[in-house]
């Protein structure tokens, strides 16, 4: 059991424990397991490594990022110039099919559209432009859309959770169509994260509804 002081310094302690983030500046502030992170990097990339070591600590129940990325003068860059490093890093990367994707850049920002039949192509078009220079942000709006319809086996789900590390047992899964509901607890942040990327690998899946709640005893 933590108190809210101790969640705290867990999380401050994970952050720097990062070596990207030695001296980067970031508040936590941590109340009944809700951990807020606020500051400014200059990168992207930093600003999802702080996110994710957070997500790392036991205890934290809901994070409120408000993390802001600004860049020095010298390394700022034209939206062009970003949506030119993005055109490029799609082509040299063969898993991502490119021109499926429609790609807006807006002050730094990027919006990620279209339509992909599976959610780890989603996720490896996010990742491959997460680091490129002048990145601000990214809205990842792809949809997925399945090629073979196939029937989605709810035992399916619960097979492969079993099979996982993630402690099941409080983990209830429901499905209507092709669209899969996770409800019930589990003891981290990531094991929520996880259990959501095991039900998004099932054949037919559109949509996954991760309703899965972090429960950690609190003491504060």
């Amino acid at each position: 059991m933590k108190t809210n002081a101790e969640l705290q310094k867990d999380v401050q302690d994970a952050i720097k424990w990062e070596p990207l983030l030695h001296s980067a500046e970031i508040g936590v502030t941590a109340k009944n397991g809700v951990v807020s992170l606020t500051g400014i990097v200059d990168s992207y990339a930093k600003k999802m490594q702080a996110e994710d070591a957070a997500k790392n600590v036991v205890g934290v129940k809901v994070l409120v990022e408000n993390i802001k990325v600004k860049f020095p003068n010298s390394r700022s860059k034209t939206d062009i110039e970003i949506a030119d490093e993005i055109i490029a890093a799609f082509e040299s990367n063969t898993v991502i099919p490119e021109k499926q994707i429609k790609v807006k850049v807006e002050d730094g920002w990027v919006d990620l559209d279209g339509e992909l039949p599976w959610d780890y192509l989603r996720e490896i078009t996010e990742n491959a432009i997460q680091y490129l220079p002048g990145v601000k942000g990214i809205y990842n709006n792809i949809t997925i859309k399945p090629e073979i319809r196939e029937r989605v086996d709810k035992k399916d789900i619960e097979e492969a959770l079993k099979r996982s590390p993630i402690d099941d047992k409080e983990i209830k899964v429901s499905v209507s169509g092709s669209t899969v509901t996770l409800t019930g607890a589990v003891h981290s942040w990531r094991q929520k994260e996880e259990a959501g990327r095991i039900a998004w690998k099932t054949p037919g899946i559109e949509h996954v509804k991760n309703e899965l709640k972090v429960d950690y005893e609190y003491d504060f």
